[in-house]
């Protein structure tokens, strides 16, 4: 399929999502893939909210593209959402500031008060949220749809980007101007918390850089696991 093909099925998704249920959100990563969806959601005034995880670890270069984001998108403001004060202490506290190196069960629990937590009060009373997932990232994202039941959430959950390849989310970036994350230029494909990101080499997969000390067959978060 052609990427105007592709495309045209993404606005056709999101014009669906604005459309049939509202209020519905964006979760924006700042990742290459939601800069483009970020882009059409702009471009084309849908009535899809939009909002982003600060875990207080992110890289400056994330940093940077928020505050180049909010000026390119003035119109379409990103709330942000912080971790518990309280949680983060007690984690901070009990395991250390880098504890989530210790173990798996330790860097899930950091992901749970860094952004499931906040995820869940963004998710609020809401009908349905967009991601910016591609089938083409990892094992764990291979039998995803466009559409599918968030029942940790109790929502619906629409990944409009499933079927683009990197190559085409890279054309649309380029065709249309749209900001990235200065940490794509070296090598980093998928940009999460400085400390559990880095750059990959060649021939790796593309999210070889994330939490690069686990096996790649459970390397999520959680934002996207099905509870």
């Amino acid at each position: 399929m052609e990427l105007s093909a592709k495309l045209a099925q993404t606005l056709e998704v999101l014009q669906q999502v604005a459309a049939e249920f509202s209020p519905a959100v964006f979760a924006n990563s700042y990742g290459a893939e939601d800069m483009v969806l970020m882009d059409l959601i702009a471009r084309h005034k849908l009535a899809i909210a939009v909002f982003s995880l600060d875990t207080g670890r992110l890289p400056a270069e994330t940093y940077a593209l928020m505050e180049e984001t909010a000026r390119k998108y003035p119109d379409t403001p990103v709330q942000v959402y912080f971790p518990n004060t309280a949680a983060t202490e007690q984690y901070v506290n009990t395991h250390g500031i880098n504890g989530f190196y210790q173990s798996i069960e330790l860097r899930k629990s950091c992901c749970h008060v860094r952004k499931i937590e906040p995820l869940q009060r963004a998710l609020k009373n809401k009908k349905a949220w967009v991601t910016g997932l591609r089938r083409q990232q990892s094992p764990t994202r291979t039998d995803l749809g466009f559409r599918e039941f968030d029942a940790g959430n109790g929502l619906e959950k629409f990944n409009p980007l499933i079927e683009w390849t990197e190559k085409e989310v890279w054309a649309y970036i380029k065709e249309n101007g749209v900001p990235y994350n200065a940490l794509h230029d070296q090598h980093y494909p998928s940009i999460g918390c400085a400390p559990c990101t880095r750059a990959i080499a060649m021939g790796e997969d593309v999210r070889a850089g994330r939490w690069w000390w686990e096996d790649p067959e459970n390397k999520e978060c959680g934002l996207h696991v099905k509870r």
